[in-house]
């Protein structure tokens, strides 16, 4: 069984603000980010589809102590996108500061952002960054 999407297809497709994932042809479900079979029904008939890129804060965190490579603080959130499935990822355009639970509820699109590669990386990565609408 081969991957109809790949990690690094996946963030290819982040770089040009596309948020991409598969759709199970069995159940219907969206599954995001990329796997070998379906995250509801462990199906393996998939396709590649193209996400809208827009969904609802349903919870966050401030980062405040980062893994190392990160400079915090920053704002972390689980997105549930319009085709339902949650993605987790960077808040940005907000104040970590200033930020409240009027957050959650907030509806966000999503972008990327390149991050500067660390020891413990193989160069450059690429995050999911949502920015409120």
């Amino acid at each position: 069984m081969e991957y109809k999407l790949t990690y690094e297809g996946f963030y290819e497709a982040l770089r040009k603000d596309k948020l991409v994932g598969l759709k199970c042809l069995e159940c219907g479900a969206y599954t995001i980010p990329p796997k070998k079979v379906c995250s509801e029904c462990a199906g393996e008939e998939l396709e590649v589809v193209e996400f809208k890129g827009t969904g609802e804060v349903r919870t966050y965190t401030v980062v405040r102590v980062p893994p190392e490579g990160f400079d915090a603080p920053y704002v972390l959130g689980l997105v549930e996108l319009a085709e339902g499935p949650w993605l987790l990822g960077r808040i940005v355009d907000v104040y970590p500061e200033q930020v409240s639970f009027d957050l959650i509820g907030q509806k966000v699109k999503a972008g990327h952002l390149v991050q500067e590669g660390d020891k413990f990386s193989a160069g450059e990565r690429v995050v999911v960054a949502f920015r409120p609408e």
